[in-house]
Formats: C-alpha cells, structure tokens, sequence
C-alpha cells in the first residue's frame, strides 16, 4: 500500500499528550506503523558522554502511530490524504481541498 504520510510532510497531532502541536516527519516506520516528528512525542534519554559527543539527560523526539496523525494542507487545516492518477503518474490529493500534494 501507498504511504499516506511521508518523510517532510508537515502534520498535526489529533491524540495524545501533544494534541493539537504541528511538526515537520524525519523519519517514517510503515512496519511499526509510526514516525518520528520533530519537536512531538519528546522523552529525556540518558547518554553516555563519548569522544564525539557531550553525554547527560538530552531530550529525543520518539516515534507516534501514524493514526494519531493527520496531514495540514496549503490553508494550515488538517486533512485527510487520497491518491489519484494524473497524467499516468499516481499523485497523493488532498481530500478536503483536492490540490495535488505531489507536484
């Protein structure tokens, strides 16, 4: 099955202790069905300090399910993402407005 939701795709939350924040996906897990969001979903994660970096408590964006996401289209409302064929190529749409996301 096609991704809905891709790695740069700008997002809001719909569930959870980040409800209603935007962000920016770095990174997509369509096995696990989660992505990691830049800035949602942040856990403090102790690391040990090493040659190449400073050690302590440094927070981490950790992965939220994908169904607790919902694409923001051009006019910054949440919507639901389709697929349609134009000009031979399969494109994602925006439900509620109908712009192609993939130019």
């Amino acid at each position: 099955m096609a991704a809905k939701l891709r790695k740069g795709d700008k997002v809001v939350v719909l569930a959870g202790k980040d409800k209603g924040k935007e962000g920016t996906i770095s990174s997509v897990d369509p096995k696990s069905n989660k992505a990691v969001v830049d800035g949602i979903n942040m856990a403090i994660r102790h690391t040990r300090q090493s040659q190449a970096s400073q050690g302590g408590r440094l927070p981490k964006a950790m992965p939220i399910e994908l169904s607790n996401l919902s694409f923001v289209d051009a006019n910054g409302k949440p919507t639901r993402v389709g697929f349609k064929i134009d000009k031979d190529k399969k494109v994602r749409v925006a439900k509620s407005t109908g712009d192609v996301i993939d130019a």
